[in-house]
């Protein structure tokens, strides 16, 4: 029993927060593809693609910081105090962004938006709860649920942003911010409490000394941090101008692009959901075949039609909800005297350094044409399951060598 209620705590926690994360994708695209110019679309005269770019790279930066520091933060502050606080932030952050969307406050909005995935990075605390808590094939299982979970919210944001947009663009981000205030409570109600800390330094000095990137030191941890970051600059890739694909593709709107949402991410909950079992291939080489199939799939998406891109954003969730189940659950079991917090705060620090990086970079080369980014995400992504494939051959022959001995 105790199990399940951790279980059910983690999965709701993350369905919830996801949720209020995902609720401004299918809304930007349009905001920002308006062929009319207002202080918001068109701040300081500057290119609208660049503004809309600049918007999705504020957001994972924010992550960027969070992810680095709250997995660690919570390892020595302890899981349920920093889930509570960093739910509460993010709920106020998504109430200051549908201020400045009524104002058409370009920066505030930004300002916002920062704040709001600095908070949000709390998602390495709970796969880091789960590592605690949960050992052997449970522990694979859960952290394959609350996968599932994260792409349920995926899921349910942008079909919430659709359904109330009707009401006002301000409506979705209220929501958001019900709902993440309810994530507040149900972590007071449904964690236990941990005992406290007797570390006597302060949450700065932890922050500075503990964050996640310094597991970079380490050969292995890096090789997991490069080979991380090159598959999720293609997912992000995908991710982040998949919808604005749609835009100029088919000329989608919000409501049209969170049903090809709903496609995506309920492939992934579905995958997600009966991801997790044992297998006889080690775990590298089944993370380097579903590297080949994310590959696949955004490269598919640059160079079709609007039906087989389609095809291709729904069926992208397939091989991401496979390999992000494997790798972390690989992780967890391989890196664990290193920190579960530090640990799953690196894999989300990755994800986020690659959001910015493609931000970046695509809004730049959308300047000229979106599908380069995609082109240029396929070719990251396929190169990732290359160098998986090479480093699980050069663990094997570690152990080979050390078996001679």
């Amino acid at each position: 029993m105790k199990n399940i209620i951790l279980i059910s705590a983690a999965c709701l926690l993350a369905l919830l927060s996801t949720i209020g994360a995902s609720l401004p994708y299918p809304i930007l695209p349009p905001l920002f593809a308006a062929e009319a110019p207002n202080a918001f679309n068109n701040f300081l005269g500057l290119p609208s693609k660049l503004l809309f770019g600049l918007a999705l790279t504020i957001n994972p930066l924010g992550l960027l910081i969070g992810s680095a520091v709250l997995g660690p933060l919570s390892d020595r502050y302890g899981r349920r105090p920093l889930l509570m606080r960093t739910a509460v932030g993010a709920a106020i952050g998504h109430a200051i962004t549908a201020w400045a969307l009524v104002i058409q406050s370009y920066p505030l909005f930004i300002v916002a938006r920062f704040i709001t995935g600095l908070l949000e990075g709390n998602g390495a605390v709970a796969r880091a709860m789960l590592a605690d808590q949960l050992t052997g094939p449970l522990r694979l299982r859960a952290m394959s649920w609350l996968n599932g979970a994260f792409y349920l919210g995926w899921l349910v944001g942008p079909i919430l942003a659709g359904a109330t947009l009707g009401w006002g663009v301000t409506v979705p981000f209220w929501i958001a911010a019900a709902a993440l205030m309810l994530v507040a409570v149900l972590v007071a109600v449904g964690l236990p409490r941990e005992t406290p800390s007797l570390l006597t330094t302060s949450w700065w000095q932890v922050a500075r000394d503990r964050h996640s990137l310094n597991l970079l030191r380490h050969d292995e941890l890096r090789t997991l941090f490069i080979v991380q970051l090159a598959l999720t600059c293609g997912v992000a890739s995908f991710y982040e101008f998949y919808p604005l694909w749609l835009v100029e593709t088919a000329n989608y709107h919000a409501q049209e692009i969170a049903w090809v949402n709903v496609g995506l991410c309920g492939t992934m909950t579905v995958t997600s959901l009966l991801a997790g079992g044992p297998s006889r291939h080690a775990p590298l080489l089944r993370a380097s075949w579903y590297a080949c199939g994310v590959a696949l799939a955004v490269g598919i998406l640059a160079l079709g039609n609007i039906w087989v891109g389609i095809a291709a954003i729904v069926l992208f969730g397939i091989p991401n909800a496979l390999y992000n189940t494997v790798i972390q659950g690989w992780c967890a079991e391989r890196f664990s005297a290193h920190g579960q917090g530090a640990v799953m705060g690196l894999l989300a620090t990755t994800f986020c350094i690659a959001n910015i990086v493609v931000a970046l970079s695509g809004s730049v080369l959308t300047l000229i044409d979106t599908r380069l980014i995609l082109v240029a995400g396929a070719f990251s992504a396929a190169w990732a399951a290359w160098r998986m494939v090479a480093w699980r051959r050069q663990l094997d022959g570690a152990v080979d060598a050390k078996a001679v001995a």
